[in-house]
């Protein structure tokens, strides 16, 4: 194992679909293909998750990577979800059921899944750290850590507490500064602790592969050959103390850029951060909401709301116009679609589990009113019968 062999890793929150709105619909030839060309160019880290595509994320990973490739060839991690167990019973079922669904004796890296200030509790009633370690002592597990999406005062604190050998953290240059998500200050107390650092969301769950004209104009001007993608890879990846980089890539050219660029990766240089700069104002003066599609709001809600689609949508509209008008675009009849399938923006109950869930920190059921104000005012949109 090399460094560079581990610098840029595999996640598996958003894999190659037959059908965009379907999670489950997972194209297992085509993520094989990809986990082929991941490891021909010498890297070995994958990252995935009991929840992820509506619990299909592990099963996959079994049959494209761990069932074809002896275990030497690559390093998997997964993470236990920290609203799903309740009793220590509920750890064990679940982590023998993890280690089935992926088709592997152990796991090279283990995690609990979106640690905070509102369940930090329950691991403590539960000792799930205790649980994490116990598996670690019996040669199941072999680093223990936890994905993290809240203050860095609650990083420090969980840190302090219960010592860990990684912490996998959000981390892209739109976050860096960002009062809400606070990544330069996460960081910074990560180093402080001296754990290992994990990246996930470099590039925002591909809002910072497609920004806007003007400030991608900012970056082709400085370097014409570099996508607004490898900015924002080499950002986090230059970071001194981050480990690994994991990318959700679900295309061939995806992996080949991305493969290429850790090859040969350069940090940004000071030039290159002062663009960054304009580049953020940019960024944030053309998005209405900040969603990264993880869909963690959609598991359990009540109405079967669509929130990541409804979200993309909504900054769709409001890109093409400030106002309502632009419900009758395209993306109305897309809205109009989903909703034949799942719940309307106004069928939000508002019971506010989705805002819980939201690593962003988003006012979902606020903002489900800003969707039903946009797209159900169209005058053809069907009334309620």
């Amino acid at each position: 194992m090399t460094e560079k062999s581990i610098k840029l890793g595999f996640g598996t929150l958003r894999l190659p679909l037959f059908d965009k709105h379907d999670v489950a619909s997972i194209d297992y030839d085509l993520l094989s293909r990809l986990v082929d060309l991941f490891l021909d160019a010498d890297y070995m880290r994958f990252d995935t998750a009991y929840p992820y595509h509506d619990f299909h994320a592990e099963t996959a990973v079994r049959r494209c990577l761990t069932s074809r490739y002896e275990r030497s060839r690559f390093e998997l991690s997964t993470k236990m979800p920290m609203h799903l167990f309740n009793s220590r019973d509920d750890l064990e079922r679940i982590f023998a059921e993890q280690l089935e669904n992926c088709g592997v004796e152990y796991f090279d890296r283990y995690l609990l899944h979106n640690i905070n200030a509102s369940n930090i509790s329950k691991a403590e009633e539960f000792d799930a750290f205790g649980f994490l370690k116990a598996k670690k002592d019996a040669g199941l597990i072999g680093e223990i850590g936890f994905s993290f999406h809240d203050s860095p005062e609650v990083l420090d604190e969980i840190l302090t507490k219960h010592p860990v050998d990684f912490v996998l953290l959000q981390i892209n240059y739109i976050d860096w500064e960002d009062l809400g998500i606070q990544s330069k200050r996460c960081y910074g107390t990560a180093r402080r602790h001296g754990v290992k650092i994990l990246v996930m969301e470099p590039l925002k769950g591909g809002n910072l592969v497609r920004i806007p004209k003007e400030a991608e104009d900012l970056m082709r001007s400085y370097n014409p050959a570099a996508s607004p993608a490898s900015w924002g890879l080499r950002f986090a990846a230059g970071l001194e103390g981050v480990e690994t980089v994991f990318s959700g890539m679900n295309t061939v050219g995806q992996v080949e850029e991305n493969t290429a660029l850790f090859a040969d990766l350069k940090p940004l240089n000071t030039e290159e951060l002062a663009i960054l700069e304009k580049v953020v104002k940019i960024i944030r003066e053309n998005t209405a909401v900040p969603c990264t599609a993880c869909r963690y709001c959609e598991e359990g809600c009540p109405c079967n709301i669509p929130v990541a689609d409804y979200m993309a949508l909504y900054n769709s509209a409001k890109s093409d116009s400030p106002t309502s008008s632009s419900a009758s675009s395209s993306q109305y009849f897309y809205y109009l679609a989903l909703t034949r399938l799942r719940g309307k923006a106004s069928d939000c109950t508002e019971c506010g589990q989705c805002a819980d869930a939201c690593p962003q920190h988003l006012p979902i059921p606020e903002l489900m009113k800003d969707v039903t104000e946009i797209f159900e005012k169209n005058p053809t949109f069907p009334s309620k019968k």
